[in-house]
């Protein structure tokens, strides 16, 4: 099918064909007739599987038929970045429509909060908004939401994530309750089906491919120590003159590190929270327009952005969450394009990756090292064996040093020896000395 089949109106249509736009992907096809009918949705599908548009654009739809220029539509989204993200496709498509979108979202100065209320008090059909920003605006009476009739919440899971649930209820609390709430997910734990049932009403269900990677990625990996891990990404970036290549870390303190050890040789930038909302607009960007033509950032950006022909993923870390992996990877390869993606696997991270392999469905590529590298420790699927069998029931026996076995009960002697100098093994009558093992500590793999 093509999105003639939809039977927008013709002036989205319009945009529609010149934005290139000619067959729906799974997911929008699937999506945008529920939209259209104007019935609650949970929609499960990966990034860079064409979400947006499948919420944008029935929804631009709808505003078009209706003619009316009150607030219709708001959609949530975790991040600055991808609200931001967001708002600058729905200006794309409504080019020929005439219909406005304001992002709302904080972390920046006080003259970015006065152009964000002189716009909501100005008016827009759609407000593209970060939670916490939207609060503040709410409570201090900035924005009315009486003539909402779509709630669409993007990104769900990262928002549970981030611990933003209760501000969603209380957004919610503000809206009206006949209205339309769409909810798209790239994960659906058991926690997002919980939450869903509190803000829809007998949502239809769509899930597309979740966990799977675009089929146009090359995946690989190497095993290597951290150690290696500098000289391998300089070696990776100069096989070929990359035009687009983003690279996750795990820190921000490894982004900083990774950025000072590669900004003399190659064309990079950083990506991370402590940067002003300024800046991280401006490096974007540069980025989006192949000023830039390396970025390195945390998770951070694994969602948040849409950049077209990125070639090259690279997974500086093993992320510790198998979906983050999926999000990564599929930072590149969009739009039936091909890309590749690279992840270093240190020893301890070995077991991340078999789970990221099972989440998948496939064994990755193991690579060598070039040239000039040391051997990387061996790389093995298989779960580490335990030195010997445990017995759940047995209790544990710690011995004192220089003390007899517990099962054997300590008899003085008849007859003692004069007392002497103590040994370092003996203990004086009425010591008392604290055992070697206190109390156990909780250990945190970082």
């Amino acid at each position: 099918m093509d999105f003639s089949s939809f039977k927008f109106e013709p002036a989205l249509q319009e945009g529609l064909d010149a934005m290139g736009f000619e067959q729906p992907t799974p997911i929008q096809e699937k999506a945008i007739p529920v939209i259209l009918e104007e019935k609650d949705l949970i929609a499960c599908a990966q990034t860079g599987t064409g979400k947006t548009a499948a919420f944008i654009l029935p929804v631009l739809n709808k505003i078009c038929e209706s003619g009316s220029s009150t607030l219709n539509t708001l959609i949530l989204a975790p991040t600055r970045e991808l609200a931001i993200q967001i708002d600058q496709q729905i200006q794309g498509f409504a080019y020929f429509l005439g219909i406005s979108s304001i992002p709302v979202y904080g972390g920046g100065d006080g003259v970015v909060w006065e152009q964000q209320k002189r716009a909501l008090e100005t008016g827009a059909e759609i407000v593209v908004a970060t939670p916490g920003r939207l609060i503040a605006l709410l409570a201090g009476g900035k924005i009315n939401l009486d003539t909402l009739q779509h709630l669409i919440l993007d990104e769900a899971d990262r928002m549970m994530d981030m611990g933003f649930s209760d501000d969603i209820l209380k957004i919610v609390n503000y809206l009206p309750k006949k209205r339309q709430t769409i909810l798209f997910s790239a994960t659906m734990p058991p926690k997002i089906r919980q939450f869903s049932m509190k803000i829809l009403h007998q949502p239809e269900e769509i899930s597309i491919a979740i966990g799977k990677t675009a089929e146009g990625v090359t995946q690989s990996f190497y095993s290597v120590y951290d150690t290696q891990k500098v000289d391998l990404v300089k070696h990776i970036l100069s096989q070929k003159a990359y035009e687009a290549v983003i690279i996750f870390a795990s820190t921000k303190e490894n982004v900083k590190n990774l950025f000072k050890a590669l900004k003399r040789g190659f064309d990079v930038e950083a990506f991370h929270s402590d940067l002003e909302q300024v800046e991280r607009e401006k490096i974007m960007s540069a980025f989006k327009n192949k000023a830039v033509k390396i970025l390195i950032g945390t998770d951070i950006i694994s969602r948040g952005i849409d950049v077209v022909g990125i070639e090259l993923v690279i997974n500086y870390d093993t992320p510790s969450d198998p979906e983050d992996y999926v999000h990564r990877v599929g930072r590149t390869a969009r739009a039936d394009k091909e890309g590749e993606a690279i992840t270093f696997v240190n020893p301890k991270d070995q077991y991340k990756f078999v789970r990221i392999e099972n989440l998948i469905g496939m064994e990755v590529t193991q690579n060598e090292l070039p040239e000039g590298l040391e051997a990387g420790p061996v790389y093995s699927r298989e779960p580490k064996k335990s030195s010997g069998p445990k017995n759940k029931n047995r209790k544990p026996n710690f011995k004192k040093k220089g003390s007899k076995p517990a099962s054997k009960p300590h008899h003085k002697p008849k007859q003692a020896p004069p007392a002497q100098n103590p040994s370092p093994q003996t203990k004086p009558a009425g010591s008392k000395k604290p055992g070697r093992f206190g109390p156990r500590k909780n250990v945190v793999e970082e």
